[in-house]
């Protein structure tokens, strides 16, 4: 497959989706407990790297879905005129647009024919948007794109899991050496969490009290959470903290 197939290849791996929608609803306690971590430890990347001033922050997500993650990130203090989003869909695009403030960008199509400066943005957001590209050149592309449009000081926020999922063929992991390939000059901050989400639901239906507990193992923990730094006249990769 092409690197201009992609983006219409993505539109049907999600379209097939659809009937799994409610295992992410964010009333399911196993859900609800992955997003609360998640704020927890987004919160801790994002102070150590300094960047505690959320409201002058500017951030682009890309993949944005239907808002969730940005509207998460107005609850954290981003000012709406300073967040955009990007989203292929169309169905998800109108979903966004009708929930999130109208000083919030949002951009239809392609991100990486997204019509974005290069170097204005402090941070870039891709939450489980990898995963779901399955041509490495496009990856390529658009996480070129996306380190293009960050500043020198800024930072990639990352989330997405390294275990693959055999039961879905429309998905695959993404290792953090994988991340490294795709980023050759940034400095990566990780953190793992999310419990693996069938073990997750499996725990939930029997009690939630087990969530906290199983995750407290982190070889039972799927995905990362990266702060990829773009410093300012780095020219090398450097060793991620692992």
């Amino acid at each position: 497959m092409s690197t201009h197939d992609e983006p219409r290849a993505v539109a049907e791996r999600y379209a097939r989706r659809s009937a799994a929608a409610d295992r992410y609803r964010p009333l399911r306690p196993e859900v609800q407990h992955a997003l609360q971590e998640r704020q927890r430890a987004l919160r801790v990347l994002l102070a150590r790297a300094g960047m505690t001033a959320a409201g002058e922050l500017r951030l682009t997500e890309v993949g944005c879905g239907s808002g969730a993650n940005l509207l998460e990130l107005l609850h954290l203090g981003f000012s709406p005129s300073h967040l955009q989003g990007i989203e292929l869909l169309p169905d998800r695009f109108a979903l966004a647009r009708a929930r999130l403030p109208a000083a919030l960008r949002l951009i239809a199509g392609d991100a990486t024919q997204a019509d974005i400066a290069p170097a204005s943005q402090d941070l870039v957001l891709q939450s489980t948007v990898f995963s779901s590209l399955l041509d490495d050149a496009f990856q390529q592309r658009l996480a070129d794109a996306m380190w293009r449009w960050l500043a020198p000081g800024g930072a990639i926020l990352w989330y997405d899991f390294t275990v693959d999922n055999p039961r879905n063929p429309d998905v695959r992991a993404v290792p953090l050496a994988r991340v490294r390939r795709l980023f050759p000059e940034g400095r990566l901050d990780v953190r793992r969490v999310t419990l693996a989400p069938p073990l997750a639901r499996a725990a939930a239906r029997l009690h939630p009290g087990l969530l906290p507990v199983l995750n407290a193992l982190p070889l039972l923990r799927t995905h990362v959470l990266v702060r990829i730094d773009k410093r300012p006249g780095l020219s090398k990769a450097r060793p991620g903290r692992t």
